[in-house]
Order: C-alpha cells, then sequence, then structure tokens
C-alpha cells in the first residue's frame, strides 16, 4: 500500500504523554485507573486510539462522507473522545475496544454530525496524527459492494492491529541491525511468501535455505507474540485473547 502524500505529523496538543509507550500498559489498566486520570493509563489509551485510527476514518467514509470531511470528523471525534472522556461511558460487557469504539463513534455521527462538520480542521485540544491518503489507498481495496460501514470497521481494526505488530517487529529488527532481511522476511508472515520461495530468498542473501527456514520460524514466533500482547491491549481481559485472534483472522478472511 502507497502513500501519494507524506503523513501528518502533527504533535497533539497537551498529549506529550501520547509518546510514551504502553509494552506494560494493557486495556484493563486503562479501565482500572481513567477514573483517577491516570497519566500511565491516560497515555496507554492515548497511543491505542493513534495506532488504532483507521477504523474510525473507514467507517466515517464509508457512512458517505468525502476524504476531507472523514478527516475532519476524524480528529473532532478523538478530540471529544478525550475532552468529554467518553471512555466513562464503557460498559464491562463490551469487554473489547473495538466494540466500545465502534458504538461510542457511531454514537459521535448521530448526534453530532452537523455541529462537527462546520468546525475548521484540526479544531479541538486533541490531534491523532495520521495519513489519510494510505487510507484512502487501503479503503480502495475494500469489496465496497458487499460490505456495510460496520463490516468495514471490523476489517479494518484487525488490518490495523496487524499492522501494528508489523511496525514493531521492524523496529526491534532495525535496533539490531537486521531491517533489510526483515523486510525480506516479512512477507512469509503475511501470507506472501510461500515455502518454494526459501531456496531463492536463500541465494538473494547469501545464506543457507536451512538458515532462512531457521530465521522464518523464528519471527513467526516472535510475530504471535507480539500479536498477543497487541489484542491484549484492546480487550477486558487476558481469556478474550485467543477468541479475539480467532475473530480477526475470520474477519480478513471471510471478506477478503
Amino acid at each position: 500500500m502507497g502513500a501519494a502524500h507524506p503523513a501528518k505529523t502533527t504533535t497533539p496538543r497537551g498529549f506529550a504523554e501520547a509518546r510514551v509507550r504502553f509494552e506494560t500498559t494493557n486495556w484493563s489498566l486503562i479501565l482500572q485507573a481513567v477514573a483517577g486520570q491516570s497519566t500511565a493509563a491516560r497515555a496507554a489509551l492515548a497511543q491505542i486510539c493513534e495506532a488504532y485510527w483507521p477504523p474510525v476514518y473507514a467507517f466515517v467514509r464509508r457512512r458517505g462522507m468525502a476524504p476531507a470531511d472523514a478527516e475532519d470528523l476524524t480528529q473532532s471525534y478523538f478530540a471529544r473522545f478525550f475532552e468529554k472522556e467518553y471512555l466513562r461511558d464503557f460498559r464491562p460487557e463490551a469487554g473489547r475496544f473495538r466494540t466500545f469504539l465502534l458504538a461510542s463513534v457511531s454514537h459521535f455521527l448521530s448526534n453530532q454530525w452537523d455541529r462537527e462538520r462546520a468546525r475548521k480542521r484540526g479544531g479541538g485540544t486533541v490531534q491523532i496524527s495520521f495519513d489519510a491518503a494510505s487510507a484512502e489507498e487501503r479503503l480502495r481495496l475494500e469489496p465496497v459492494d458487499r460490505l456495510t460501514p460496520e463490516a468495514i470497521f471490523e476489517r479494518q481494526w484487525a488490518a490495523a492491529v496487524l499492522a501494528r505488530c508489523l511496525e514493531r517487529l521492524r523496529e526491534e529488527q532495525s535496533a539490531s541491525g537486521g531491517r533489510a532481511r526483515f523486510e525480506r522476511l516479512k512477507a512469509f508472515l503475511t501470507g506472501d511468501g510461500a515455502a518454494s520461495d526459501y531456496a531463492a530468498l536463500a541465494q538473494e542473501l547469501g545464506i543457507g535455505e536451512s538458515t532462512v527456514r531457521v530465521a522464518v520460524h523464528r519471527l513467526r514466533r516472535r510475530f504471535a507474540a507480539v500479536l498477543r500482547e497487541e489484542v491484549a491491549r484492546t480487550v477486558a481481559r487476558p481469556e478474550e485473547v485467543d477468541a479475539e485472534i480467532r475473530w480477526m483472522l475470520e474477519t480478513l478472511r471471510g471478506s477478503g
């Protein structure tokens, strides 16, 4: 997926804590601490929102908004999410952040559509940094003739989680000097690589085929661990992780 324009890099006002990494913070901790306005919990929630904005943008677009208006509304939604403390409306039975987010943005559009459309771009005290051009490219790949806005949201959510996992692996591999090899091996994580490709890749990298197989095996194990960590941040209970991962894979396969 290519982006025709550079990504926005606006730093959210009053939102510096969003840059704090949340490797040790999950959705359960956010729910426990949000009532007390914990800085760590708010930072974790902020970064989750910034990482998983694509389904919100996609949902707004599929509700009939033009790209520029969808971008404005997505920014406005997240601004109000924090300003009005939408999270206080969360109910434990919802369980999953994606479920809560979909209901929340649906309510926002139903009740704030006209007023929020009139707001200036970038309005409010919070901005989520995102690349609308790349989001549009992803949307063009969706089978829009048979998917509801809600189904588009779910597919984009699953894709955003997987993209977040790949980005974390890319950062890890880059830190250890293995960025180039990762870019060649990642196809075996996304389903674009087949076992028959091992020999060709080994020749390209100048290593043995068995070494390639071991590297892919290790990368897959790490990918699985990162995926569980990312999913754990968006569900309320650890026992929901496996079911959420199965839902993600079925969602991506079922309407691909």
